[in-house]
């Protein structure tokens, strides 16, 4: 296995995970508690990683670090929760997907990406899939769902370009820049949490399950996956490994809780799968440029200017998803 398939194999492990989110969300936890539920998924994922590589910013990257938890976990989560909770499980991933399509028009603007006709239609036969696989005749759309599942796909999207233009810190590992996200986006939460549905629900074992799954699994071990590709993966590549999560949503809900899995899910499978797939590849192979610092492989990100395939910089030029 070469490299960078290597790579974008871990990767996609933390949208698999992120698919069993809605399951957990609906089986296992409190109903109504958006912002508590990003609170329980954040702030002890990071306090556990702060624990265990002992490393704080410096500089700023206390600034840094604030703002990318803000995006990639702050803003992110109980918008993601509230869509989660308001939508169904279908209507929250189609709404989700656009994910790729933000990618691509900030990587232009941040990063100096191109959009190509391939990465949009790459972005679109994704979302088209996604929408085969769960969308349902009569689906709901409340438009406080719609709208906070646009905004939370918007903040993720901004948040992977700046990881991907600013990388991290000489010397700083990637186990430390996700336990710095993560903390400062569950510091985000915590007040806001409070001050909207006031002291925690009393928690079943149930509860405690569900909320110590999604903080291990779900988020610790998956966001530091998550990060550490971007930092190895083009912000295009990146985020098409996104319609792995509402596929892996579909294949629990139906080994789970027996939910029908027709023909067209199927093939929205097949659609999405393939445009995941497609997004992994590159044109050409260019070499590669100076990873991020504090990057321990090289980036596996090219673009095309001037018919002269040449390796980007991502340290210095802007965002991914």
């Amino acid at each position: 296995m070469s490299r960078k398939a290597a790579v974008v194999a871990l990767t996609a492990l933390a949208p698999i995970s992120w698919g069993s989110t809605y399951f957990v969300t609906t089986e296992f936890l409190p109903p109504d508690r958006p912002l508590f539920t990003g609170l329980m998924r954040a702030l002890p994922a990071g306090l556990l990683l702060l624990a265990l590589t002992r490393t704080l910013p410096r500089g700023a990257w206390w600034g840094k670090s604030a703002a990318l938890g803000a995006l990639n976990i702050g803003a992110f989560f109980p918008l993601l929760f509230l869509a989660a909770y308001r939508l169904p499980g279908g209507v929250a991933a189609v709404v989700g997907s656009v994910g790729p399509l933000f990618v691509v028009g900030l990587a232009a603007l941040f990063l100096g990406e191109k959009p190509t006709v391939r990465s949009l239609l790459t972005a679109i036969a994704a979302a088209f899939g996604v929408s085969l696989v769960v969308l349902k005749a009569g689906a709901a759309f409340d438009t406080v769902g719609v709208l906070a599942g646009l905004l939370s796909s918007l903040s993720m999207s901004a948040g992977v370009v700046l990881t991907k233009r600013w990388g991290r810190p000489e010397g700083v590992g990637a186990l430390a820049m996700t336990g710095w996200q993560l903390t400062a986006g569950g510091l985000v939460i915590l007040p806001i949490a409070f001050l909207v549905e006031g002291a925690p629900p009393a928690l079943t074992g149930t509860n405690l399950v569900g909320y110590a799954y999604l903080a291990l699994g779900n988020t610790a071990i998956s966001y530091f996956l998550w990060f550490r590709g971007i930092e190895r993966l083009s912000a295009s590549s990146a985020t098409l490994l996104g319609p792995l999560s509402p596929i892996t949503a579909a294949i629990i809900g139906w080994a789970a809780l027996g939910q029908a899995l027709g023909a067209v899910q199927v093939l929205g499978m097949v659609i999405a799968f393939g445009a995941t797939l497609a997004g992994q590849l590159s044109p050409r192979t260019a070499k590669a440029a100076a990873p991020a610092a504090g990057a321990d492989t090289e980036t596996f990100s090219s673009t095309e200017k001037n018919g002269q395939e040449v390796s980007m910089d991502l340290e210095g030029a802007a965002l991914r998803r």
